[in-house]
């Protein structure tokens, strides 16, 4: 009896890996599997006025140079709270509007991020006089603000979708808290303003299944990203994701919850261990130039996706401005010219 016990016991384990085994296979398989190019690709840039300026740029002559020369037609604008509300309750919107009139003078379309955390770092741009506020307090804020963007804009006619703060389940950046509750509370004051656009909400593209995202608006946004400094090994790494990894990933989550999926950030800019502020001209192209910026390119379209925003524009324009090297600038152009 004993014996026969041992032997179920070792069959029974047996069968459990084995079928761990078979149940991870399948899922690597469903998850990055080769996907067939989407027949029509829709390639867009995110552009940040104050990141422009960091870079000691002319923000405008870079926005309408993406606009004129590049012939961008999409573009997601970030937002950044300390620029839209310099002092408490005195917003000043007029980066935004310059924006918005250049996009509806060339039929572009819009997606503008709005919230705390909105994308560049430090992600989270609160002004001065908010930051000594208690949580409630700033939430408080950030609904005000909320409310003033979005009834401003949602009339124009360049405006395609919102989204709703960045990356918000993903605790990168130097922010004061995360909270998902309240999340719910920004998308529903949006829903409420403005049900006629779409709200997007981004998660991270590789570690993430995106259910929350999902379930917070009504499309996905994700992230994607190869070649970065990777601090825990203090070393540059290439990511060794399949490109089909995004796309099954999507198809669940069209599956399931009814959402279409989108590239809100693909990365065609430097990652390097500090800043691209600081980062030395030398070392920008261990993560990307114009031959990993046609790699990135390729990885993306394998992906199955259809729609994606390149991270980097106002970098390709401080390139070409700032040192002479128009490689990016040029890679850029001749994609947003022949985008299939």
């Amino acid at each position: 009896m004993r014996r026969f016990l041992f032997i179920l016991k070792e069959f029974v384990t047996y069968v459990v890996l084995t079928a761990v085994v078979v149940i991870l296979t399948l899922g690597f398989y469903l998850l990055a599997s080769p996907m067939q190019p989407a027949p029509e690709i829709r390639w867009g840039v995110n552009f940040s006025e104050k990141h422009a300026r960091l870079l000691g740029l002319d923000w405008k002559a870079a926005y309408t140079a993406l606009l004129d020369d590049m012939g961008v037609r999409r573009v997601k604008i970030l937002t950044h709270w300390d620029t839209l509300e310099p002092e408490r309750g005195r917003f000043d919107f007029s980066s935004l509007d310059f924006q918005v009139a250049e996009a509806e003078r060339r039929f572009a379309e819009l997606i503008i991020v709005v919230g705390m955390k909105t994308g560049r770092w430090p992600e989270c741009h609160l002004p001065g006089w908010a930051t000594g506020l208690s949580k409630e307090e700033q939430q408080a804020e950030v609904l005000e603000l909320l409310d003033a963007v979005v009834r401003r804009y949602r009339g124009t006619t360049a405006l395609w979708a919102w989204q709703v703060e960045n990356e918000p389940f993903f605790p990168f950046g130097e922010c004061p808290w995360y909270d998902e509750d309240f999340l719910a509370r920004e998308v529903r004051l949006v829903e409420a303003l403005d049900p006629a656009h779409s709200i997007v909400i981004t998660d991270t593209g590789e570690w993430s299944l995106w259910v929350k995202a999902a379930m917070a608006g009504d499309i996905v946004g994700t992230t994607l990203y190869r070649r970065v400094w990777f601090s825990p090994l203090e070393r540059y790494v290439t990511f060794p994701i399949p490109a089909g990894y995004y796309g099954r990933k999507a198809e669940l989550i069209r599956t399931f919850f009814g959402n279409e999926v989108l590239n809100a950030e693909l990365q065609a800019e430097p990652w390097g261990p500090s800043l691209l502020y600081d980062l030395p001209l030398s070392e920008q192209p261990e993560t990307m130039s114009a031959e990993r910026f046609a790699e990135v390119v390729s990885y993306a379209r394998r992906t199955g996706l259809s729609e994606f925003y390149f991270w980097g524009a106002e970098w390709w324009y401080w390139l070409r401005e700032k040192h002479n090297d128009s490689s990016m600038w040029q890679a850029a152009k001749d994609l947003f010219s022949n985008p299939q």
